[in-house]
């Protein structure tokens, strides 16, 4: 029994010298490094110092702090930022729905502001600010050097005040100029409307009037169809839209799902990954879906595109989307600011990251430039017909009820081709999902 014992204890002895000798390199590892760190920041101090005692002019000490502390987050990724207490206030305001500017969503590439989207109906929509956009310079003054934020705050301004922006667009030669006034930018978040027997819904942005505002406007055109048996389908339009808040896109994503994940979210720690599933009910009830997407679609846009795609329950058309796959959380800080941290990647059911890759289309649709009109001779030419012969025959064989009918199918047929004029995109949606209507016909 001694000698067990003694083996027992000569064990331990040698696993304690083992451990010692193997953990001791560790533990050095870890003072070296925890020295190094301790070294930069007090180069920093030593900058910090310098810069206030001889800069050329006298700085604000906050303003050194808070720069410092806005290049280390944004040297992280493009979408991680300092947000001063006023930015960070704008941010809520936004996030709500109503908020001062210019009406575009802006990231930043190779130096300089690129346009991710303009929003509808804003000032820059109606300027004609397209995604994709850069813009070099603001009333002037070059962006080139400055953080996105205060690339930002260069173009903010009171309400009603003109401001100059320079824009480098890809099929122009030369930049060009654009003048905007700022507005207050109120976010219509969903937008419905009927096209014939199809509800298009337009949605702008995703903050905390989207899935109410969607609910709502789906309910109102089904009733203004006449019933869901009198909708064909349904058209999520989500073109030039930069996205939002991830708990909205969850909640339309589940809008039109039954059941499986909707998306998850994995980030440095295994332990924070989130997967998010849909619960039952279809506010579409089954009906087609076709989702309309663009190189302005990103982020929050492309998580519902993708769960729709992957589950098979939409169709999506139109161009590749932005590839914006990271998840921002906004963290409050001391002082009433906050900032805007990239914690995790997102994923759709699949398992793709769509990070610089974007949505792909199921069906590629580019956007046709407006035609030209032809002259008028020509559209008078094409508009001619037996009908406008004078002394033609009258057509004895439709009754009345036959000849309305045929007559509000022919206003249809015209509604449509000029929908083809305006936007192609959603005109090949349309058709799209009355083709799936028929197939469906035929198929019971």
């Amino acid at each position: 029994m001694k000698k067990f014992v003694m083996a027992a204890l000569g064990g331990t002895l040698a696993g304690i010298v083992l451990t010692s000798q193997v953990a001791a390199p560790l533990i050095a590892q870890e003072a070296d490094a925890s020295k190094s760190v301790y070294q930069q920041l007090d180069l920093f101090g030593d900058i910090f110092e310098r810069i206030r005692a001889q800069y050329v002019e006298e700085v604000e000490e906050a303003d050194l702090i808070e720069a410092a502390i806005n290049g280390m987050l944004t040297s992280l990724d493009p979408h991680s930022s300092y947000l001063p207490p006023k930015d960070f206030d704008d941010m809520q305001v936004q996030t709500r729905g109503e908020f001062g500017g210019l009406g575009i969503e802006v990231t930043q590439e190779d130096g300089f502001v690129k346009v991710v989207s303009p929003i509808d109906g804003t000032p820059a929509d109606e300027a004609g600010i397209e995604a994709g956009d850069f813009i070099t310079h603001v009333d002037g003054e070059s962006v080139l050097g400055m953080t996105l934020d205060e690339a930002v705050e260069l173009m903010r301004g009171p309400v009603g005040s003109e401001i100059s922006i320079t824009v480098v667009r890809e099929d122009i030669d030369e930049p060009f100029d654009v003048t905007i006034v700022r507005d207050t930018i109120t976010l219509t978040a969903v937008r419905s409307r009927l096209e014939g027997d199809t509800v298009v819904l337009r949605i702008t942005t995703f903050n905390d009037q989207t899935f109410p505002n969607l609910e709502q406007g789906l309910q109102d055109m089904v009733e203004d169809a006449g019933g869901m048996d009198n909708v064909n389908g349904v058209v999520l339009d989500l073109r030039n839209n930069p996205g939002g808040l991830l708990t909205q896109a969850i909640k339309v994503s589940d809008a039109f799902l039954d059941a499986g994940e909707i998306v998850s979210t994995r980030g440095r720690d295994s332990a924070d990954s989130e997967r998010y599933n849909a619960t039952d009910g279809d506010l579409a009830g089954g009906k087609p879906i076709v989702v309309l997407i663009n190189g302005g679609s990103a982020s929050a846009s492309e998580i519902v595109a993708g769960a729709l795609q992957d589950h098979r329950r939409a169709v999506v058309v139109g161009t590749k989307s932005f590839g914006k796959g990271s998840v921002q959380t906004i963290i409050p800080l001391k002082g009433d600011g906050a900032m805007r941290l990239t914690t995790s990647r997102y994923y759709t059911p699949s398992g793709r990251s769509i990070q610089a890759l974007g949505v792909s289309p199921d069906i590629v649709v580019a956007q046709q430039p407006p035609r030209e009109d032809d002259d008028d001779a020509e559209a008078q030419r094409r508009t001619r017909s037996e009908a406008n012969l004078r002394g033609r025959l009258d057509n004895d064989s439709l009754s009345e009820e036959e000849r309305q009918k045929l007559e509000e199918e022919r206003e249809a047929a015209e509604a449509a081709a000029r929908i083809r004029d305006e936007d192609y995109q959603l005109s090949y949606a349309l058709d799209l999902l009355k083709g799936l209507g028929a197939l469906d016909a035929l198929q019971q």
